[in-house]
């Protein structure tokens, strides 16, 4: 299903109710985008997380704490 909404002022996109209701999102909750250059992806923080755990899980060659990788992935996102 398609959903439309308007850039406003300040940069602030409303995101249509239903849409909101489908995936879950609440006020006050913490939404990250991601881009690849021509999409634009909006997840839960929650979402986020799990699939960076999941990542992690699979991708290792070592152990490392998910703690300590997310650490680093936040310090990369900051200095962006």
């Amino acid at each position: 299903m398609s959903y439309h909404a308007k850039l406003i002022k300040g940069g602030k996109i409303v995101i249509p109710a239903q849409l909101r209701r489908e995936l879950g999102f609440k006020e006050g909750d913490s939404l990250v985008f991601e881009s690849d250059g021509k999409r634009l992806v909006l997840k839960s923080r929650e979402v986020m997380l799990r699939d960076i755990r999941s990542k992690v899980k699979t991708g290792l060659s070592k152990p490392v704490s998910v703690e300590t990788y997310l650490q680093e992935k936040w310090a990369e996102a900051e200095s962006e």
